[in-house]
C-alpha cells in the first residue's frame, strides 16, 4: 500500500497539494520528505506526535524522513498559529534543545546508517546576505498574496499585529524548502494545517527556481472528542522527555484518554495493524477499557522503550487495580495480559516523594500535603477536593478538610494519597 493511503487512512492527512504526481512521486523508490521542528524548549510535547509519527511512517515505507531543526528561523519565531509574536531565543538556547529534540526523535525514528538525518537551517540562514536573499528570493513572492495567508491574517487583526521580522518568516521556510531539494533531493514538505500557506510558498519556491515539482501534505489539528487540544492537561504539556513528564505520568495520560478517542488516538500514535483497531470501534465497558491500556502501553513503549511501558503498566495495576486483558482485543500487542507478577521495586514508576518521620510524628494537615506534593495546585484546592469527597489517604476517603495525616497512617513506611480517581501519589518515609 502507498504510505499516502496509509496516513489517510489512520487519520493524518487534511490537504496535500498534487496528488496524482505525489502518488507517483513515492512509488518511484526512496523519496526524501522532512518536517521543521521549533527547538523554542528542549523537548518536544504530545502535540508534536502527528508529524513525528508520521516520518516514522515514512521511513518504515522505505523512505528517507528528515528533521529540520529551526536554528535559523527560531531566532525569528514562526507567526502561524499564534495571536501574539513569540520570545526570541539565543544561539544558545537553540543549540541546547537541539540536543533534547534529537534524542526524542530517535525513540521513534532510526538515524542510523543515514537512513535519517537531522538537519539545522541555520547552516544556511545566518549566513545570508539581506540584498542577494531580496534579489534572489523575495522577487518571485507577492505581499498580496502572503497577507491573505491564515498565518498573517490571524496575527494583522489580533491587538498586537504582525511585526516586520515576522513577515519573513515564509521567505524563510520556502527558502528551507529550496535548499533541502537542492542539497538532499527533498521535493516533500510536511506540517501542520497552519503551515499551509508556508509549506505552498515553498513548493512554489522549488518550482520556480529549480524547475522542479514539489509536494506539500498538511495534517489536521488534533483535538479530542470535547475539544480540547491535544495534549493539553490542567498540569500543563505533556511532554516526550522522561525527566519533565515521568513515563508514569505518560502512561496514565493515554489511558484516561476519553471513550470516543480510542480507536483514533490507536491509528494515529501507535502501528498496531488498522484491521485490529476498526475492531476497537465496537468495544464497551471492560473490554473498551482493556483497550486503552493497549493504547497507553503502545504510545509509552515508543516514547520511553518498552521497560519503562512495562513498569508503568505495574504501577497502574498496583494502584488501580490489576486488569486481565484479552487475548481478542489487538492482538498485535505484546502487553502482558494475564494478572501482574513478580513486579518488584524497582518497577514501581508510581510519582513519589520522600519525607522525614518526625514530619509525621507531630501530624501536618492533609490538604498542606496535598498541596506539597503537587495534588492540588493551593491549599485551598486541596480543601475543596477534600469537601468534595475527592481525596483519599491510603484506599480511604478523608472526611474532614481539617484531617490531620499523622504516624498512625503510615503503612509499611508508605503513605499514598489519590485524588480523584486518575492522580496518585506515594510518601516514602525516612525513618
Amino acid at each position: 500500500m502507498n504510505v499516502i493511503n496509509i496516513l489517510r487512512e489512520r487519520g493524518f492527512i487534511e490537504n496535500m497539494t498534487h496528488e496524482e504526481e505525489l502518488h507517483e512521486y513515492l512509488e518511484a523508490g526512496s523519496a526524501s520528505c522532512y518536517i521543521g521542528f521549533d527547538p523554542t524548549a528542549a523537548s518536544l510535547h504530545v502535540g508534536s506526535l502527528v508529524p513525528i509519527m508520521s516520518l516514522a511512517h515514512m521511513q518504515r515505507n522505505g523512505h528517507h524522513p528528515i528533521a529540520l531543526v529551526g536554528g535559523g528561523t527560531g531566532l525569528i519565531g514562526d507567526p502561524s498559529g499564534k495571536t501574539e509574536m513569540r520570545k526570541l531565543i539565543t544561539k544558545e538556547d537553540v543549540e541546547f534543545n537541539k540536543v533534547g529534540i534529537r534524542k526524542q526523535l530517535a525513540n521513534f525514528i532510526n538515524f542510523s546508517d543515514h537512513s535519517a538525518e537531522m538537519v539545522d537551517n541555520a547552516d544556511w540562514l545566518t549566513g545570508l546576505g539581506y540584498i542577494d536573499f531580496l534579489r534572489d528570493i523575495g522577487r518571485f513572492f507577492s505581499v498580496n498574496r502572503m497577507i491573505k495567508a491564515e498565518s498573517y491574517k490571524l496575527r494583522l487583526e489580533s491587538d498586537e499585529g504582525l511585526s516586520f521580522i515576522e513577515f519573513n518568516y515564509m521567505l524563510l521556510q520556502a527558502y528551507d524548502f529550496m535548499k533541502l531539494a537542492e542539497s538532499h533531493g527533498c521535493r516533500l514538505q510536511m506540517g501542520g494545517s497552519d503551515q499551509w500557506g508556508n509549506i505552498v510558498a515553498g513548493v512554489d519556491l522549488v518550482r520556480r527556481k529549480l524547475q522542479q515539482t514539489a509536494f506539500g501534505i498538511t495534517f489536521p489539528l488534533i483535538t479530542t472528542s470535547t475539544g480540547a487540544k491535544m495534549g493539553k492537561t490542567a498540569n500543563g504539556a505533556v511532554w516526550l522527555d522522561s525527566e519533565r513528564t515521568s513515563p508514569y505520568d505518560y502512561y496514565q495520560f493515554w489511558v484516561n484518554t476519553d471513550d470516543n478517542d480510542v480507536a483514533r488516538f490507536l491509528a494515529l500514535f501507535t502501528f498496531l495493524p488498522m484491521e485490529e483497531i476498526g475492531e476497537v470501534k465496537n468495544l464497551e465497558g471492560a473490554d473498551l477499557n482493556s483497550a486503552k491500556s493497549i493504547l497507553a502501553y503502545e504510545a509509552t513503549k515508543l516514547c520511553h522503550g518498552q521497560e519503562e511501558s512495562q513498569k508503568a503498566k505495574h504501577s497502574a495495576s498496583a494502584n488501580f487495580g490489576d486488569r486481565i486483558i484479552p487475548d481478542s482485543i489487538l492482538p498485535s500487542s505484546d502487553i502482558s495480559r494475564g494478572r501482574t507478577r513478580g513486579a518488584g521495586i524497582s518497577d514501581d514508576t508510581t510519582p513519589q516523594s520522600t519525607f522525614e518521620m518526625a514530619i509525621f510524628e507531630s501530624g501536618i494537615p492533609a490538604f498542606k500535603l496535598y498541596h506539597e506534593v503537587g495534588l492540588a495546585q493551593s491549599g485551598s484546592a486541596a480543601r475543596r477536593l477534600i469537601a468534595q469527597g475527592g481525596a483519599y489517604l491510603n484506599g480511604n476517603r478523608i472526611e474532614s478538610i481539617d484531617y490531620i495525616i499523622d504516624a498512625g497512617d503510615i503503612e509499611n513506611e508508605e503513605i499514598l494519597l489519590k485524588a480523584g480517581k486518575k492522580k496518585i501519589h506515594k510518601i516514602k518515609i525516612k525513618m
